[in-house]
């Protein structure tokens, strides 16, 4: 008997603001069988009962020592064989970006890559954090597990990926230091899972609200399901959810069958 799995990500941005959008209702609605959070920015303490532990989930949480900043989280319908905060870096992780969750046939890897638009520091900081990441998936696979890297690269990949490409070669999350790392993941044998079913242009999961873009459509594909070579074969299908509100970004994802 087959299993199939849904599984979901979203920047949230802001786990205490979009709580306050009926989050809750959304996701029971919704109904994935896991779900990866992203910008959390909330300690623990600071979630209210209700959603720290959503009933049927279970939820796993990394936030950042710094209040208010970035955090992920997974809720999961499944208790995970084992689940991992961080890559092993104490510079990244103590920035709450990276948690894990191992089941029988994948692990799944929620990642919020860092923003590099806020000075040469960070810039070098989200390369550095990419290379990590990288090394990260390698070891995990040599030890034998699949992986699924969803989350917010804060990178487009290529020209399809963005509205206006021209005017945003020079912009982080469009230059091409970034873009090369993510040729570097297929060249690694990963899979952009959207791409593997959806081709057309104008498909984006971030808008600029300042700039009342998502009205206008004028957004980026930064969020992305990145699978290891070894699922390729239980990928079933991939999907943007532009409708759902609630974050300056929205949910992605992706269903696996084993």
């Amino acid at each position: 008997m087959s299993r199939r799995w849904r599984i979901l990500s979203w920047n949230v941005n802001g786990i205490r603001a979009i709580a306050k959008k009926d989050f809750l209702g959304w996701l029971h609605g919704a109904s994935p069988d896991i779900i990866g959070l992203q910008e959390t920015r909330a300690a623990l303490d600071q979630i209210p009962p209700e959603l720290r532990e959503p009933v049927p989930y279970r939820a796993y949480w990394h936030p950042a020592e710094r209040g208010g900043y970035s955090g992920v989280a997974i809720l999961s319908r499944e208790e995970p064989l084992e689940v991992r905060r961080g890559i092993g870096e104490e510079r990244f992780d103590t920035e709450g970006r990276v948690i894990s969750a191992r089941y029988k046939d994948f692990t799944l890897i929620n990642i919020y890559f860092p923003n590099g638009g806020r000075g040469e520091d960070r810039l070098r900081f989200k390369l550095e954090f990419y290379e990590h990441a990288l090394k990260h998936f390698k070891r995990l696979e040599k030890a034998g597990e699949r992986l699924v890297v969803c989350g917010d690269y804060n990178t487009a990949h290529h020209p399809i990926d963005l509205a206006n490409p021209d005017e945003n070669e020079d912009t982080s999350g469009f230059m091409p230091v970034e873009r090369e790392w993510l040729d570097r993941l297929v060249a690694a044998g990963y899979i952009d899972t959207f791409r593997q079913f959806h081709q057309e242009a104008g498909q984006y999961t971030w808008w600029d609200m300042r700039t009342r873009a998502r009205e206008r459509n004028a957004g980026w594909r930064i969020d992305y399901h990145f699978v290891s070579s070894g699922l390729k074969a239980h990928l079933k299908d991939a999907v943007i959810l532009p409708e759902v509100q609630g974050s300056d970004h929205c949910p992605v994802g992706i269903t696996l069958e084993f």
